[in-house]
């Protein structure tokens, strides 16, 4: 993805509330000096892995509530955000997942079932 691509999808993100201005100006600040690089890691099969992707379905109706794709140069910035959307992840340790991600990690990297909040989180590395 171009980096016109990516500033176009921050915005987007912006324009229907996932993130916040301000969240959407670091996130543009990070990609325009290339910040968070070094979380970019080879996935299994030796290519570069791109993307991060965070699925939520709601359980009841099987609709997708959240599907957000982040470059992977973006990851350190993403991460931190996301902590903040979700303080309490209990089973979920956002350490984890930055480790799994520079180990290689790729596909389907976090799996939960929230029966308390009807919601259903993958998280993926493609």
């Amino acid at each position: 993805m171009s980096t016109a691509e990516e500033r176009m999808q921050i915005l987007n993100m912006v324009a229907e509330g996932k993130i916040t201005a301000e969240e959407g100006a670091k996130l543009l600040e990070a990609l325009k000096s290339g910040k968070g690089g070094e979380s970019e890691a080879k996935s299994g099969s030796g290519r570069r892995a791109r993307w991060f992707r965070v699925k939520v379905t709601d359980l009841a109706s099987g609709r997708t509530k959240v599907n957000v794709k982040i470059p992977m140069g973006l990851l350190n910035v993403g991460i931190k955000m996301g902590a903040k959307f979700a303080p309490e992840m209990g089973e979920v340790d956002l350490n984890e997942i930055m480790r799994a991600v520079q180990g290689g990690a790729e596909g389907l990297i976090v799996d939960v079932v929230d029966e308390e909040e009807g919601e259903h989180v993958e998280v993926f590395v493609e």
